[in-house]
């Protein structure tokens, strides 16, 4: 079993959770309380219950968060620990490079990582993202351009998208 941390951090979009292992970052959620999915995917992991404290890899996670929300930062540095299925794991690639302020569609994805119809899988690895914001699944949108779910809600997805294309600040809190 890895040993684990966590930490809560406040931003414009509500609480935010990041749980690390010692190989770097491996879960990111929203909310008073990690969610049933997020609990999930650090079963992955072996974590049952990760302790609460700070490792460098978390104060690294936060400053870089605050800067995003700052506007300071359109890509994230963090060393992530994301475990998954190899397509997910090439699913998150592409969606990495994903420039800041742009979006990209499911279909679009599916092209860049050579399995053009599987849109729809692309979207179960889109959902199955463990680090929001730092692997930034909010710039994936339907055909139509239209926003579809988000684990954060579709709330903080717009609040994200407009953040980053308009570099407008977010609203003090949406959770």
């Amino acid at each position: 079993m890895d040993f684990s941390s966590f930490v809560v951090t406040e931003s414009p979009l509500g609480l935010i959770w990041i749980w690390a292992v010692p190989q770097g970052v491996c879960g990111l959620g929203f909310g008073d309380q990690p969610s049933a999915r997020d609990v999930r995917r650090l079963a992955r992991y072996g974590i049952a219950t990760p302790q609460r404290g700070p490792i460098e890899v978390l104060t690294c996670a936060c400053q870089e968060l605050a800067e995003y929300f700052r506007g300071d930062r359109h890509e994230f540095d963090l060393p992530l620990d994301l475990r998954g299925t190899s397509f997910q794991q090439s699913v998150w690639r592409e969606i990495q490079a994903v420039p800041y302020g742009e979006t990209v569609t499911y279909g679009e994805i599916a092209l860049r990582v050579g399995r053009p119809r599987a849109y729809q899988a692309v979207g179960q690895a889109v959902g199955a993202n463990p680090v929001a914001i730092v692997v930034p699944c909010h710039r994936v949108v339907g055909a139509d351009g239209k926003l579809t779910g988000y684990g954060g809600g579709v709330d903080r997805k717009a609040a994200l998208l407009e953040l980053e294309q308009k570099g407008l600040q977010l609203p003090l809190s949406l959770g």
